[in-house]
């Protein structure tokens, strides 16, 4: 199970970007699975939203994502799917 794969993506919302700081040492942590990262701030607001795509394991991508939600001001969604391998190969 350990090499379960999983792709999906993750939605950060900085509620306050003063944690945007403690948010990207984060994401810089777990570079390795981020395969794409889109940042939008709120020009009217302090808040900012972020949108990950992630590949990776299931074990890495929790921790990614527990680690995200317990810096304050932040919260964090994510939907992840099993990653299949090409058919063609004669893998599931």
């Amino acid at each position: 199970m350990a090499d379960d794969r999983r792709l999906g993506f993750i939605g950060v919302v900085l509620n306050d970007r003063t944690a945007a700081d403690d948010v990207n040492h984060t994401l810089g942590q777990y570079a390795g699975v981020i395969r794409a990262r889109v940042g939008v701030p709120d020009a009217e607001t302090a808040s900012a939203v972020i949108g990950l795509i992630v590949e990776g394991d299931n074990l890495t991508l929790g921790s990614l994502t527990a680690k995200l939600g317990n810096i304050a001001g932040v919260e964090v969604k994510s939907a992840l799917a099993k990653k299949k391998t090409n058919p063609a190969n004669g893998k599931d």
